[in-house]
């Protein structure tokens, strides 16, 4: 459950317009929204938890409109909504028999058709706040800003700036895993530092677009767009490709396969201090330390979980070394059939 307020509201926010955002990450049960401190606010019930996680780490702080309609999201203590009426306030998409309340449409069906649109005969399906109709119109006409809602849809992301010496299909595989399931990549024939990332979902791809862009991948920053193909093309029959097109479609190491997985609430933006589990009894600190001070990174503090000491922290001396650590050591073979887990995480040692 979220509750959002929209700030800068310069043209009305629809419950329809909120539907469409908040849709593009998962089934949306339940819309109420209302005016609280003079703030246009909303609360949304999803489904599945993990939409809620999804929208909020893709949409907060996100303007919907250009320059207008900021979205500011936090999760709801409320675990259901109760809506006892479907018109331009409320809206309950499990129950389309519920009346309409006495709330009239603000904008009637005239004005809706004078503008173009097509309004279903839903009371109030438009804006409840009067405004001068050419603000209405545009925002009528869904110009919506959000990035990527235009192609909602589109999985492929294209990776720049990559450092062609070191970048390989596999290390790509390993650092967009933390925020999706990897299907297939291709690293450019002829342009190295470009490469096609295909994730398995459009939310995915922006989850990874909006964690790693910018940050450093063997020490240059990464940039990171949606990318106008819809998949990956495999390379044909004797088509030569020396390894740069991979697909990981069958990989074990997906990590968001399971519905309702944990790892879908410990997804976290790229960060100095690593979250290490699967850790077997026999290895210890030192053996830890070692190992992650291999790659040339520097350790620079360790902590078992006290209550577990299968998992552990380990604080790198930069975001670009826990990357590095991240892509190196990310399922790597501790010995009795333990291979160790790697994430970002949110704590400090």
């Amino acid at each position: 459950m979220l509750r959002i307020i929209v700030e800068n509201l310069f043209y009305p926010v629809t419950l329809d317009v909120l539907h469409q955002i908040f849709s593009k990450f998962g089934t949306v049960l339940k819309i109420i929204t209302f005016t609280k401190n003079n703030q246009f606010q909303a609360l949304l019930q999803y489904a599945e938890p993990v939409s809620a996680q999804h929208a909020k780490l893709s949409l907060d702080g996100q303007n919907i409109y250009n320059a207008c309609c900021t979205l500011r999201i936090d999760f709801s203590k409320l675990t259901s909504l109760n809506v006892k009426y479907n018109n331009d306030k409320s809206r309950d998409y499990t129950r389309p028999d519920l009346p309409s309340g006495d709330s009239q449409p603000s904008l009637d069906q005239t004005m809706a058709a004078a503008f173009g649109l097509s309004v279903p005969n839903v009371h109030g399906a438009l804006a409840p706040l009067a405004i001068p109709s050419a603000a209405a119109a545009a925002a009528a006409a869904g110009r919506i800003a959000i990035p990527g809602l235009g192609g909602a849809g589109n999985s492929v992301l294209l990776v720049s700036n990559l450092n062609p010496e070191r970048v390989t299909p596999q290390s790509l595989f390993i650092l967009f895993g933390v925020y999706g399931d990897v299907q297939r990549v291709k690293i450019l024939f002829n342009k190295k530092e470009n490469a096609l990332v295909q994730m398995a979902d459009g939310s995915q791809a922006q989850l990874a677009m909006s964690h790693l862009n910018g940050h450093k991948l063997h020490g240059k920053p990464v940039r990171i767009t949606l990318s106008k193909h819809q998949n990956v093309q495999l390379p044909r029959e004797g088509q030569e490709d020396q390894g740069l097109t991979k697909d990981y479609g069958n990989s074990p190491l997906h990590r968001f396969k399971k519905p309702g997985s944990k790892n879908f609430q410990n997804i976290f933006p790229p960060s100095a201090t690593l979250h290490l589990s699967n850790i077997p009894p026999s290895v210890s600190e030192d053996d830890l330390k070692l190992l992650f001070s291999s790659n040339g990174g520097i350790v620079k503090g360790f902590k078992f979980f006290q209550k577990d000491r299968k998992m552990a922290l380990i604080q790198m001396g930069s975001v670009e070394e826990a990357i590095q650590a991240l892509i190196d050591l990310h399922n790597h073979d501790l010995g009795e059939n333990h291979h160790l887990r790697v994430s970002f995480s949110k704590s400090t040692i």
